[in-house]
C-alpha cells in the first residue's frame, strides 16, 4: 500500500531554493567527482584503460576482493538474521548492551579496528604466536586477515536493516504458525522471512557495498601485494600511475552505481507494499 504524500505550506521560493541547494551540491561533491574519475580512466585512449584493467595485479585484486566479499557477505547475512531475530523477537536481559556491541564498527574507525586485529594476531601476540607455534597458521598480512577486518566493519548492516522490521511485525504469525504444528524451519521460510525478504535485501546491497569498497582497516592487517583488494590497489598505483589508478577505480566506482539502482530499486519495492 503506498502513501500518498503532500507538500508542505512553504512558499515556493523556498522549496525552489532548497531543491536548488540540493541538486547543486549533488552536482559538486556526487556527480562531478564520478565524471572526472572516468574521465581521468579514459585520458589516455581505451588501450590503456585495458591494460590496466586486464593487468595480472588489476586480477589478482579483483579475485582477492571477490574472495573477502563471497565469505565475508554471506557470513554477516547468518549473523545479521540470527541476531535479528534474537533481538527483535524477544526480550532479556543486557539487551540493549548487545546492539550497542552491534553498532561498535560504526563508532570505531576502521583504522582503530585493524589495529585491533594487528594487537590480537600479530606475530607477538597471544593469538599469533599460539596459533604460529601449534598450528603454523599466520592470520595477519594474509588474505584471511582481510577478510576478518571486513567482516567487522560490514557485520552491523544486515541486523541493523532487519530490526526494525521484525520489531514491527512482533511475533504473533511465528506463535499462530507454531500452533497449528510448524517447526523451526518451517516458521522461518514461510512465514518470517517472505515478511522480511525486501529488508533483508537492502542489508546484503549495504554490507556488500561496504566489503567491497573497504580501505581503512584492510590497509591495516593487510601487507599488500598478492593481498590487495581493489581499494588497495588503488592506493598503490595511485603513487606511480594515476591512469591506472582511475582505470582501476572505475570498476568501483559501477558497483557503487550498480547498487544505488538495486538500493533504489528495494525501496520503491518496499513501500509497494
Amino acid at each position: 500500500m503506498s502513501i500518498s504524500r503532500q507538500n508542505t505550506d512553504e512558499p515556493p521560493f523556498v522549496r525552489y531554493l532548497l531543491i536548488t541547494i540540493a541538486i547543486t551540491f549533488m552536482a559538486l561533491f556526487l556527480l562531478l567527482p564520478l565524471i572526472l574519475v572516468f574521465y581521468c580512466a579514459f585520458e589516455e585512449g581505451l588501450t590503456t584503460y585495458w591494460t590496466a584493467l586486464t593487468s595480472r595485479r588489476t586480477i589478482r585484486a579483483i579475485g582477492v576482493t571477490l574472495l573477502t566479499v563471497g565469505i565475508a557477505v554471506p557470513i554477516n547475512v547468518l549473523f545479521g538474521i540470527m541476531s535479528a531475530w534474537c533481538l527483535g523477537k524477544f526480550n532479556f536481559w543486557g539487551k540493549s548492551l548487545l546492539i550497542s556491541l552491534i553498532d561498535l564498527p560504526f563508532a570505531v574507525s576502521p583504522v582503530i579496528a585493524g589495529l585491533l586485529f594487528v594487537i590480537l594476531f600479530g606475530m607477538h601476540s597471544i593469538f599469533g604466536d599460539w596459533l604460529m607455534a601449534n598450528f603454523g597458521i599466520k592470520i595477519l598480512h594474509t588474505t584471511t586477515a582481510t577478510v576478518i577486518a571486513t567482516m567487522f566493519v560490514t557485520f552491523p548492516f544486515v541486523t541493523r536493516e532487519l530490526l526494525p522490521t521484525m520489531q514491527a511485525q512482533g511475533s504473533e504469525e511465528e506463535l499462530a504458525a507454531r500452533v497449528l504444528g510448524a517447526n523451526g524451519l518451517q516458521i522461518f521460510f514461510r512465514v518470517t522471512l517472505p515478511n522480511i525478504k525486501w529488508a533483508l535485501l537492502y542489508g546484503v546491497v549495504l554490507c556488500n557495498a561496504r566489503a567491497m569498497g573497504e580501505f581503512g582497516a584492510v590497509n591495516v592487517v593487510s601487507h599488500g601485494g598478492k593481498n590487495n583488494t581493489l581499494s588497495l590497489l588503488i592506493y598503490e598505483t595511485y603513487q606511480s600511475d594515476l591512469v591506472a589508478a582511475f582505470a582501476v577505480s572505475t570498476l568501483l566506482a559501477l558497483m557503487a552505481i550498480v547498487t544505488l539502482v538495486l538500493k533504489t530499486y528495494i525501496e520503491m519495492k518496499t513501500q509497494d507494499e
